[in-house]
């Protein structure tokens, strides 16, 4: 977590500055005394006291890396002693105005120095309080996923831009830019924000499809938007653009994220990547078979309705959850769902087959094997897997698979480098960085810095080997993903008319097994088909995941949308109002199987707390 309290872990944590009226910037900084980049940003921190004064409160924290720097947590330790007589910042600027390495004599002399009373200064730096002060700032900095020093937080937002003057000061004054920059950060970093907005856009699209708006929201979902002309193969509305095309993106992050807790994580063990498999598996079917025993004749054809689980929604959920769902879990409920999608394109193709094409299935896998053929080659520019997912895409859609899907082909393929050795990397960033300090330091005020551009390049390419293409793609469009494709998609897959006629020939018997399949089924098909396959032991429960918590997902995988409202459409073409009943039937399911599930989960504490504390004095 990204976010930084500044309340008290301790009464005696020294705040410097802050003391003036209006409004105050707040830094806190975990930092380490042997440092050497410690010691250069205070360069730049003065800089920055000497612009805003009093304006500034700075709060230092101790994060001191050991193996590093051999008796950091000494030096921290002495500070924490001076502390004691109110000599912190005394002892803390001497240490860091004083070169390493330090020797005790060179502690006590420093102490000597700033006028500490030098026999409870001993006692004080061996001291249980002292040491406990030290801990508590590095548990807080552990917690909060500090890896270095410096580690800097602006009022309590982590950051992590350059360490320059003229940057650090662009985000001390908040120009608008900046503010709507941190604003967005913010909001971003709270757990809940993409299931929040995910939902906000469901009830946004049912309020208006049921007001005096609702023309105007289904003109603008239905809408023609496309190559071609009408009819033709990308001649798609509006909202199906938002569902096959921008639901591409989220199906991409999803692969990226089983694809690499299957690689290192939750799912490298078979026994639990195969949990999800066979929990799919029974998920389809026991909703099924309720539906049937419930309806006769022409409703028959509706039960693959409750058969399908949303996976943007059941994850929008679990994120609200926050911290009292473990990370495995969630990747459970992920790969789950894909498989659940995978079932349900399986359902479609077979049982609705007016649409599908073969020859376009066979054009997507030489699509598909293209792609394979570039990652085993080690091909790492991204464009040319861009280029043939998109191809797939377009395949997929014209056979009548749902287009989405390419975006879990792309994440299989997208290539992964071997971590890099940190050593070659270092050396070429500090040859770089070396460079432009030395042609600084020659140059005359204003004259150009040739040096620049070849240091840039280089420390682009250092920068750039830490991430591999899979990582720089899952990071940039991830927020596109969240905040924009997910919310419209959402928008244009929930807008369900309401007043619909219940007293047709076998309506409740659509609209109730339709529900109870999303409600019961789904969870009882989840967890009977998991207690057989643990029982033979053919898979494993995820880590960490108490029995409660799994029976809560399973209420979870009963929501259903995207993909249920559309069998509600293969399964009832005619133009009566059963197509309309199911889809209502699907948004009550979701509504109590989501209800039950949260209420489930929500009984247990979280898991962990996340936020760290400081003091100002």
């Amino acid at each position: 977590m990204d976010t930084v309290c500044l309340h008290s872990r301790a009464a005696s944590i020294p705040l410097r500055g802050g003391k003036a009226q209006g409004r105050v910037v707040n830094i806190v900084s975990y930092g380490d005394f042997l440092c050497p980049y410690c010691r250069r940003f205070r360069a730049v921190l003065k800089r920055l006291r000497q612009v805003f004064g009093d304006r500034l409160a700075y709060v230092f924290r101790h994060f001191p890396n050991e193996r590093a720097h051999p008796g950091a947590e000494f030096m921290a330790r002495a500070a924490e002693a001076a502390g004691n007589q109110g000599r912190f910042w005394e002892m803390h600027d001497a240490l860091f105005d004083r070169e390493p390495p330090f020797t005790d004599n060179d502690v006590r002399e420093i102490a000597r120095g700033i006028g500490l009373d030098m026999a409870r200064f001993e006692r004080d730096r061996e001291s249980h309080e002292v040491h406990a002060r030290v801990e508590e700032d590095l548990a807080a900095a552990r917690r909060d996923g500090v890896t270095g020093t410096p580690t800097l937080y602006v009022d309590g937002v982590r950051y992590d831009g350059a360490w320059d003057f003229y940057s650090m000061l662009d985000v001390l004054e908040r120009p608008v830019a900046e503010q709507i920059h941190r604003s967005a950060r913010a909001f971003a970093n709270l757990p809940a924000s993409g299931g929040l907005v995910l939902i906000l856009a469901a009830l946004a699209a049912l309020i208006f499809a049921n007001s005096p708006f609702a023309s105007a929201y289904y003109g603008f979902i239905r809408t023609p938007f496309g190559i071609g002309s009408p009819g033709s193969l990308l001649s798609l509305s509006v909202g199906e653009w938002f569902s096959e095309g921008l639901l591409a993106f989220f199906f991409l992050l999803v692969g990226l994220e089983i694809r690499r807790e299957i690689t290192a994580g939750a799912l490298s063990d078979p026994k639990v990547a195969a949990l999800p498999v066979f929990s799919a598996f029974g998920a389809a079917v026991a909703p099924a078979l309720i539906y049937l025993a419930i309806n006769r004749g022409h409703a028959v054809s509706g039960w693959s309705v409750p058969t399908a689980t949303d996976i943007a929604f059941s994850l929008g959920v679990l994120a609200l959850l926050g911290d009292r769902v473990p990370p495995s879990l969630r990747v459970f409920v992920a790969a789950f769902a894909v498989v659940d999608d995978i079932i349900s394109v399986l359902t479609l193709a077979i049982f609705y087959p007016h649409n599908f094409e073969a020859e376009w299935v066979i054009a997507a896998m030489v699509t598909i094997a293209m792609m394979f053929a570039l990652n085993r080659s080690r091909v790492y520019a991204i464009w040319p897997y861009g280029v043939l997912a998109v191809a797939a895409w377009f395949f997929l859609h014209s056979a009548g698979i749902h287009g989405a899907l390419a975006g879990i082909v792309l994440a299989a393929f997208l290539p992964a480098r071997p971590a890099p050795a940190a050593g070659p990397l270092l050396a070429q960033a500090a040859t770089a960085l070396a460079a432009l300090e030395h042609a600084e330091s020659e140059l005359e005020e204003g004259e150009d810095n040739p040096v620049f551009e070849w240091a840039s390049r280089n420390l682009s390419a250092a920068s750039g080997r830490l991430l591999s293409p899979a990582d720089r793609v899952e990071r940039a469009i991830a927020p596109w993903s969240t905040y924009v494709a997910l919310p419209l998609f959402a928008f244009s897959a929930t807008g369900v008319r309401l007043n619909v006629d219940l007293s047709m020939p076998g309506a409740s018997g659509i609209l109730w097994g339709v529900i109870l399949g999303l409600v019961i089924g789904k969870p009882v098909g989840v967890c009977a088909t998991a207690w057989v396959a643990i029982k033979t032991q053919i898979a494993r429960m995820p880590e960490d995941v108490a029995l409660r918590i799994f029976v809560g997902a399973a209420f979870l995988c009963g929501i259903g949308d995207t993909v249920a409202l559309l069998m509600a459409d293969e399964a009832f073409p005619g133009a009566d109002n059963s197509a309309s009943i199911a889809k209502i039937g699907v948004l009550i399911g979701s509504v109590l199987a989501a209800a039950l599930g949260v209420a489930i989960i929500a009984i247990g504490s979280p898991i962990s707390g996340r936020t760290v504390s400081t003091e100002s004095n």
